[in-house]
């Protein structure tokens, strides 16, 4: 009796390698890259003043006219307290950004704000003259 030779069984994997690449490119077209996130619109003055990174674990605030946003977020001034009373990181950078039309008097309030908290390290953020 003679015995035939034993042929090894080996699963065919090209289609396993299809359905990963398929999942690759849906998950790669489907993601969503967050740039920044902003609240409001706003009608930024221009400066000739140099760019500077913007690091994704900074404060961002925002001030228009009538509203006001932290984190991307619409908050009224009360809630604007109680957002800068829970920072604890009194280093980190603060990103500001103000429409030209809004009056002085709103933005004091807001840097007063800042200051009670010890929250120093401001940014003013304006568009490229």
């Amino acid at each position: 009796m003679r015995r035939k030779p034993r042929e090894t069984i080996t699963p065919d994997i090209t289609p396993l390698i299809d359905v990963v690449f398929i999942l690759l490119i849906f998950f790669i077209v489907s993601s969503v890259f967050k740039k920044e996130e902003l609240a409001l619109v706003l009608n930024l003055p221009s400066s000739k003043a140099q760019e500077l990174e913007v690091e994704p674990k900074e404060i961002s605030l925002e001030i228009s006219k009538d509203k006001l946003a932290i984190y991307g977020k619409e908050v009224s001034i009360e809630e604007l307290d109680l957002k800068l009373a829970e920072i604890k990181d009194k280093k980190k950078n603060i990103i500001v950004r103000i429409d030209k039309d809004v009056i002085y008097e709103k933005i004091v309030k807001v840097l007063d704000n800042l200051q009670k908290y010890e929250l120093n390290n401001l940014s003013l953020v304006t568009k490229k003259d």
